[in-house]
This record gives C-alpha cells, structure tokens and sequence, in this order.
C-alpha cells in the first residue's frame, strides 16, 4: 500500500486518538473548556485504538515510509503508553472523583431514562396525594385498617414525646435497618429493569402510589406535620437515588428491547455496566439517606422551620451537584483510568 493511501485511510483515527491524549493530558485548568464540548472517543473504546496504532507504526517501519510519518505515529504511541500505563489515583481519590463528577456525568447522558423514570415516580405521588385529599377512603384502598393505625400512632401530632415515628434511644439500630431497607429498595428497581424494563415501571409506579397514599392519608387526617418534619431530611437523597435506580432499570431494559446496530448481549452488557456504575452512587446516596434519617429525622423538638431549611438546602445541594457536577473536570479520575487498563 503506498504511503499515500495509508494516510488516507488511517488519518482520522490518528487525529481522534490526539484529541483524545490532548484532552485527557491536559491540567484540569486548561482542559476545562475542551472537556465541555468533548464528544469523540470514549474511554473504553482507547485499547483497541491504541493497539491499531501500534500495528500501523510497525507496519509504517516495516513498508519505509517517511521519517515525517513514522515519527508522529512514534510520537502518539509514546503518549498513549505514558497516559493509559501511568500509575493510578489512590483508590479513595478515584471514589471521590466518581461521586463528584463521573456520577453526575453519568446521570445526564442517561437524560432520557433519568426524565421517563421520574415522571413514573412522581406522577403517582401526586396524583395519588392529591386524590387522597378530596376521597379520603381512598386511603382504606390502598391499606389494610392495621397498617393506616400504624401510621397514624407513629405520626400522631398530640404525642406528648413528641417524637416522630419512634424515639432516639433507637437511632443507631434504625440506621442498619434503614441502610438494609434503602438498599434493597435501590436493587430491586434496578434489577427489575431485566424484566424487558416492565419491571423498573411497575416498580417505580408502585413506590410513587404507596408514598403518595400515605402523605396524601396522614395529611388528610391531620398528621402532616408530624409526617413532612420527620421525611424532610432524608427524602432529597432517598427519593432522587430511587428515580436515578429507576432510570438505570429503564436503560437496562430498553438496551435489552432495541438494542439498536449492536448484538443483544453486547447492548445488555453496556447497559448493566452503565447500570452497575449508576447503582454505586446510589448506594451512597442511599447511605447519606439512611444516615440523615436515623439520626436526624427522629427529632422531635427540632423547629419545623428548621427541618424544613435543611431539606430546602440538601434539594438545592443534590440538584446543583446533579446539573453541575463533573462539567469542569478534565478527568473524573474513574471511568477513565478503569477503562484504559
């Protein structure tokens, strides 16, 4: 093949490959602006590129092509090893980098799934609230008479402790079963998505009409205040990691469904690990949640004006780190760094 139409051929790949080592070699300060409109290469796909360099710089050497051209693919193969064989991030720098910036990364490419995933939650809590509010007995519909006198004993505003659902002497025992419970909510609406993503749907719409029926129940008799003040706290962590696994579930199964040019296992195998990826930052989303509603939630004394600024501010912090996290970082120092090697 003459040198000519070597180039030709090959010369795209070369140019990608060098905006690729161009962006991911950069300080964090000077790559702010590429990484923003950065839309080439991904990560995983860099192996397979480099090792087509390494063959066409041999065969560039072995046909005598121009020192010009062997020198650049000389050059690209020497960035490219010092880049993916560097020593890694401690592994507890590589987290962090996740949770602040490959996470929220992660969530907004998955924009689509993330939208549909919150509609199918959020409808049914208020619809189902506000039904509640006009048709009490619909309450008596969605719960046996034991599970609405539960509610209501634990969110009864004349409690003259004063507690909000249970007391603090048993603060640290409620967070293991809070962690259990939280997690295993979190799974099951991931996993459910297998099910040709019917699964993370009715998953979804059942947690969205259940929460629905008991704020919409406990505000109609009474206990809202007790019940607002003590979900407050957790429920910015808690009910955003619920639509976020939901989201996960819904992309595993339409990667299962329409799998698009790909092979069925292939698009099921991206889904799950993009799935996997998501379902960590859940999992400490989760953990915050159960943290804050173990040791936080239960008090009782605390003014509702001050229950309510915090939710207000962990909203806008969870929000802000969703929309914004990631969009200035050069190299999220996970996805990355795992892919390449």
């Amino acid at each position: 093949m003459k040198q000519e139409l070597f180039v030709q051929r090959y010369r795209h790949e070369w140019d990608t490959f060098e905006h690729w080592l161009n962006v991911r070699g950069e300080s964090a300060k000077d790559a702010r602006s590429t990484r923003r409109q950065w839309h080439g290469l991904g990560d995983t796909e860099i192996p397979a590129r480099y090792r087509r360099l390494c063959q066409q710089l041999a065969l560039a050497r072995r046909r005598g092509y121009s020192p010009v051209l062997v020198e650049r693919l000389q050059l690209l193969m020497q960035r490219g090893h010092t880049l993916l064989y560097r020593t890694p991030a401690p592994r507890w720098r590589r987290l962090a980098m996740f949770l602040l910036a490959g996470f929220p990364r992660l969530v907004r490419e998955e924009r689509f799934c993330m939208t549909l995933s919150a509609l199918l939650f959020w409808l049914p809590v208020a619809a189902i609230f506000i039904a509640t509010q006009y048709r009490p007995e619909l309450s008596s519909a969605l719960f046996d008479a034991s599970t609405l006198h539960k509610f209501e004993a634990m969110y009864d505003p004349h409690d003259a402790a004063h507690a909000l659902g249970r007391g603090s002497e048993t603060d640290l025992a409620m967070f293991g079963f809070y962690i259990w419970n939280n997690i295993s909510i979190g799974f099951k609406t991931f996993a459910s998505g297998l099910l040709a993503g019917i699964g993370a749907v009715v998953v979804l719409l059942t947690n969205g009409v259940m929460i629905g029926g008991v704020a919409g129940h406990l505000q109609a008799i009474g206990s809202g205040d007790p019940f607002w003040r003590f979900v407050a706290g957790h429920s910015p962590f808690e009910l955003t990691a619920i639509v976020i696994a939901g989201g996960a579930g819904l992309r595993l199964g339409l990667n299962l469904m329409a799998p698009g040019q790909r092979r069925r296992v292939d698009a099921l195998i991206d889904g799950g690990r993009r799935g996997a990826l998501l379902c960590a930052g859940v999992l400490v989303m989760l953990l915050i949640a159960a943290f804050i509603e173990a040791f936080w939630s239960s008090i009782g004394w605390m003014p509702a004006g001050v229950k309510y600024s915090v939710s207000a501010l962990l909203w806008l912090s969870v929000g802000w780190w969703l929309w914004r996290g990631g969009r200035n970082a050069a190299f999220d120092g996970t996805a990355g760094e795992g892919a390449t090697r």
